[in-house]
């Protein structure tokens, strides 16, 4: 056993027979050194693991205390019932707020639906796209033609067999991105005026792909654990001419939420008996933070009535906007929607991904990322448990980058997102997770950055600012 091994195994039995208690100062990095004669380094290396853990916590300009575990304090969000009609959607202008505020360096990015750049290998991506350069062939830019680079489709193929879909590549398409994935697939099945059931609340571009194709969208309640409401979507299938249903089953934005096997089982068998087309979002699958990764919704698609998308852009490549989809029976229409739309994706950014997937160190780049997340995760929630109301409610996802905050009934997002803004704090406010305007006292909060100092004091800002809404609301009302 290592020194850094044996510190971590010691100071674990300490903190777990309660020696060292929950608010407990860690002995310093100084003292450690000192009385264990080891470096520096080793402590630190010793108190990262304890910290990846969840057993301690590092508090800006203050040392190491033992944490205390967030899940003891705090609750989960409560499902909140969207509206039972259709409806037009209108959420771009709240959405472009949002994307602006990402670009901006000097505001701390809680609101972003992008985790931090630094967590992915751009130097090794860069790295095989110029290896991909110097073997490049003229004729690469004909073979890269939709539906894509066929050796790219075929290692995309082998990394289904691994989730139980025996898809092949030859049903794949390679698209720019996701969301040309799944802007296509609704051009493949709807018309203007048709009805698409969404989760309530959805991923925002969703809807604003909804309300660009002139469609109407039906919000089916989710739960922030366990996703869909099954018996629900049953009902509005009934009263409802839905055309096609766009649902994210693992790790959805903005809840979290992760739907069980035997529930996406049960969906998939739902929709094939409507002859329903499911379009499935999988573009947080990679980033579990359990044993496993989750299987999506196609492994139990007999009928090919599931069109599967997802990209490298949330797991390897951000702004490589390499993305593709599994149509099932909708192939040769998606195909032609591809050609029609773009061409083909980036055929540069596919050799790249290839050189880089071929090369190996994919697998290990993923345990480090969603090692990396799970932490963030687990400090951004012991900092609303520090800072917050205690009447705030959050998820504890078990993937992905978000959580999903309800806030006091009296607190307005809105007006949360705007006094953020000023401290220099983006936000996500629920609205724009809905058609309607609704979860008007919901956050979504991205925890896809690196903790440091400056977020460390925006969660303590913006747990002021709710404290203080809530206190002038009640205040109001005596």
């Amino acid at each position: 056993m290592t020194l850094y091994e044996q510190l971590v195994d010691d100071l674990e039995n300490l903190i777990r027979t309660g020696v060292l208690r929950p608010g407990d100062r860690m002995p310093s990095v100084r003292n450690l050194t000192r009385s264990r004669s080891v470096s520096p380094g080793t402590v630190l290396k010793a108190y990262g693991i304890l910290e990846d853990r969840g057993l301690i916590e590092a508090r800006p300009r203050s040392g190491y205390y033992v944490a205390r575990p967030a899940s003891a304090t705090l609750l989960e969000p409560q499902v909140d019932a969207p509206y039972d009609r259709s409806a037009p959607v209108r959420v771009n202008e709240l959405v472009f707020d949002l994307l602006t505020s990402a670009m901006d360096r000097e505001v701390v990015p809680l609101g972003s639906a992008f985790p931090s750049p630094d967590l992915y290998p751009f130097k090794r991506l860069f790295s095989a796209l110029a290896a991909a350069a110097r073997q490049f062939e003229p004729w690469h830019t004909m073979v890269g033609l939709a539906p894509g680079n066929y050796e790219l489709r075929r290692l995309i193929a082998r990394r289904y067999l691994e989730v139980g879909c025996a898809i092949g590549a030859e049903e794949i398409v390679i698209t720019s991105g996701a969301m040309e994935a799944l802007n296509i697939c609704l051009q493949a099945v709807t018309r203007p005026g048709d009805v698409v059931a969404v989760e309530s609340p959805t991923f925002s571009p969703v809807l604003q792909a909804i309300e660009v194709a002139g469609l109407r969208v039906l919000g089916i309640p989710t739960d922030p654990v366990q996703g869909l409401d099954l018996q629900a979507l049953e009902q509005a299938l009934v009263r409802h001419p839905v055309k096609a249903c766009l649902f994210m089953p693992n790790f959805q934005n903005p809840l979290g939420s992760l739907m069980p096997d035997e529930a996406k089982q049960a969906l998939v068998e739902l929709l094939t008996r409507h002859q329903v087309p499911l379009i499935e979002d999988d573009v947080y699958a990679e980033l579990y933070f359990d044993e496993d990764r989750p299987k999506p919704a196609k492994a139990f698609d007999t009928e090919g009535i599931v069109m599967h998308c997802s990209s490298f852009t949330k797991s390897l490549a951000p702004g490589f906007r390499v993305g593709w989809v599994a149509p099932g029976r909708h192939a040769e229409e998606i195909r032609r929607r591809k050609l029609i739309n773009s061409l083909s994706a980036s055929i540069p950014a596919q050799l790249a991904i290839i050189e880089y997937l071929e090369r190996g160190g994919y697998e290990r780049h993923l345990r480090r990322l969603r090692q990396a997340l799970k932490t963030q995760r687990n400090r951004m929630l012991r900092a609303i448990d520090r800072y917050f109301p205690a009447q705030c409610r959050v998820t504890r996802p078990a993937g992905g980058y978000f959580l999903w905050i309800e806030l006091p009934i009296e607190v307005d997002a809105l007006t949360v997102h705007r006094e953020a803004m000023a401290q220099g704090i983006s936000v996500s406010p629920g609205p724009m997770f809905s058609a309607q305007g609704g979860f008007r006292h919901y956050l979504r909060l991205n925890f896809g950055q690196p903790w440091t100092d400056e977020v460390d004091a925006a969660m303590q800002t913006l747990g002021a600012i709710i404290a203080r809404l809530a206190l002038d609301a009640d205040s109001a009302t005596r």
